[in-house]
């Protein structure tokens, strides 16, 4: 029996100089820790902040990653999840070219946030 390659997965959001403004994507980060222990998940951000995506990306090719999956922790698709991101995977998957980088679509566009986020919305009148 083969044992299955890990794949790593990147939380990727905006960034900022606030250390406060972190707390929601390293939550979501520990909670998938928690919820499955074993799974190789690191933060990276855009801007302002580190780590960046290829460092996020090598420290998971470090551990162990055989494949690595980017979330984009962006409500809504503008010109970074457009144009900066792509561009970004572009170049890892140059430069690791024997490790699948995938690139989820934006957590915003899944309708399972939508409605999520509708049912907070409507708890909190």
């Amino acid at each position: 029996m083969t044992t299955p390659q890990p794949t790593g997965i990147v939380l990727f959001a905006h960034g900022s100089r606030d250390p406060l403004w972190h707390r929601p994507i390293e939550a979501v980060a520990a909670q998938m820790r928690e919820l499955a222990p074993s799974t190789l998940v690191v933060c990276a951000y855009l801007e302002l902040s580190t780590p960046d995506l290829p460092a996020a990306v090598a420290d998971l090719v470090a551990q162990g990653a055989r494949a690595v999956r980017i979330v984009p922790m962006f409500l809504g698709v503008g010109r970074h999840a457009r144009e900066d991101l792509p561009a970004l995977v572009h170049d890892l998957r140059v430069q690791y070219h024997h490790i699948p980088i995938l690139l989820q679509d934006a957590v915003g566009e899944n309708p399972r946030m939508v409605e999520l986020l509708a049912h907070i919305a409507l708890d909190s009148a």
